[in-house]
């Protein structure tokens, strides 16, 4: 794949051809393992620490929301550092930018750091929009370059950073596919087989079982192999919560008909995200822990944490002396950090077995079952949610996420409504013509399907960011109309 084109007529290469899906799975093997240079007979704990990075994509280049270009919310930023929080973007760029310095410094020096790096699409192709490509070939020396692989994993995630709960389900492969397609346009075909375990946006489970079927299985097919999960976003299949979350779980995901799927998953432990990343906190964990019998071997426990990468103070002013400091003096025996296909495979090595992984499901599923029953069938979840909901109508299916108290559907119909729209034109044009999907009108609707379903749209609550979300609708529904 050499000279793959990153933008194709000025979209980024976010459309896969049925060969490019692939050559985009990953090899299967060790790549990881083989790699480490960690001594796991020796390994008292470990710790795992990944950081998330976004920006939206918003037509705003000028104030007429109806004709303004689609630009990354990074570049507002830069144009208006005068309003609100801006004059943070030029910090926010550096963050982006920051990790491949700190690993490559930290490496030189004989030291032996780890960082996993979830980047949306949005944000990849904003920073090229914004002639800041020299932060993307930054980062391409730890995503494609041999020296660092021990040191970095990238994790996958929705290209348009896009909740799993609130995209149509016809939806949601394609935003998986296109994060991968788009990541090898940049950092080549290698570094994107490479790429194995995934990074949900918002860090949201969907709790629907006919939902979480879907998105296993489409997470599987584009070739991931583990999924990270927040502690209070999972029970065990009897409802009750998970009581070794430093231990990897096997994700049961069934639906209605009785199919299912299943995917390992790594726990992020419950606090405040970012000031526990910046703090180090997970490395300080992990030296209260000890090995355990768990899944066939003893076996190091891992403790799990992401933040953002660069939102908030901590982050910004405190991660980099912390990160350097202690990875001044973390080795490869004791406790160690290792990221997260890293520790799935050596664990593997001593003898765990994924099948015996704690099998666990989304939070609140056990209600359902049990209103199920044996009375399976297609709608039958449907039908049991209605029945639960009819007698407690707290009972909700789109708030496992970092916090229990946002909701990505209630009262955001004037969003959610054209986006659903959308959705149903985008395929309605496109599913029945495999020759129109390898045109540029098929990439360009793509784009305007997975740029509406932008979680930011329904995070700020309403105002202008609403506006955002509905002015990309109303253009995606004029494009296809016309076709």
């Amino acid at each position: 794949m050499n000279g793959d084109p990153e933008i194709i007529d000025g979209i980024p290469n976010i459309s896969a051809t049925p060969e490019e899906e692939a050559a985009l799975r990953p090899a299967g093997g060790e790549p990881y393992a083989a790699l480490s240079n960690i001594n796991m007979s020796r390994v008292q704990a470990c710790f795992g620490l990944a950081l998330h990075m976004h920006q939206p994509t918003i037509p705003a280049a000028h104030a007429d929301l109806r004709t303004a270009d689609l630009i990354s919310n990074l570049q507002h930023m830069m144009g208006h550092q005068n309003a609100g929080d801006n004059h943070n973007a030029p910090v926010f760029l550096w963050c982006y930018s920051r990790m491949s310095d700190f690993i490559r410094e930290l490496a030189g020096q004989g030291h032996n750091p780890r960082i996993m790096l979830d980047y949306s699409g949005n944000l990849l192709w904003g920073l090229r929009q914004m002639g800041q490509g020299h932060v993307l070939e930054n980062l391409r020396l730890i995503a494609s370059g041999e020296s660092y692989r021990r040191y970095v994993e990238w994790l996958g995630t929705m290209w348009s950073h896009a909740v799993v709960s609130s995209t149509p389900v016809p939806d949601i492969k394609l935003h998986i596919m296109a994060w991968r397609r788009h990541f090898a346009s940049i950092f080549g075909f290698e570094a994107a087989r490479r790429v194995k375990g995934f990074s949900p946006p918002e860090m949201h489970l969907p709790i629907h079982p006919d939902v979480c079927y879907q998105y296993v299985k489409a997470l599987k097919e584009c070739g991931y192999e583990w999924l990270m999960v927040q502690q209070h976003t999972i029970e065990n299949l009897d409802g009750g919560g998970i009581v070794r979350p430093h231990f990897p779980h096997r994700l049961v995901a069934r639906n209605s008909v009785g199919e299912v799927e299943e995917i390992t998953v790594l726990v992020k432990t419950q606090g405040s995200d970012t000031k526990l990343v910046a703090q180090m906190q997970p490395y300080y964990e992990a030296k209260t822990l000890r090995p355990q019998d768990y899944a066939g071997a003893v076996v190091p426990p891992y403790v799990l944490q992401i933040g953002d990468g660069e939102n908030g103070g901590v982050m910004m002013n405190e991660f980099p002396s912390a990160y350097k400091k202690d990875f001044g003096s973390i080795g490869t025996e004791g406790v160690v950090a290792m990221n997260g296909s890293e520790y799935l495979e050596m664990i593997r090595r001593m003898g765990a077995r994924d099948s015996s992984f704690v099998a666990v499901q989304p939070v609140s599923q056990h209600r359902i079952w049990d209103e199920v029953a044996c009375k399976r069938g297609p709608g039958a979840c449907d039908e049991a949610i209605e029945r639960i909901t009819d007698l407690d109508p707290s009972f909700n299916l789109d708030r496992a996420s970092w916090t229990n108290n946002i909701s990505w559907v209630k009262n955001y119909e004037s969003v959610l409504d054209p986006m659903n729209r959308l959705s149903s034109m985008f395929h309605s044009r496109f599913d029945n013509d495999a020759a129109a999907r390898q045109g540029f009108s098929f990439r360009k609707a793509l784009l305007f399907l997975l740029l509406s379903q932008t979680s930011c749209f329904r995070y700020w609550g309403h105002g202008i960011w609403t506006e955002y979300g509905k002015e990309i609708c109303r253009r995606g529904i004029e494009y296809i109309s016309g076709l």
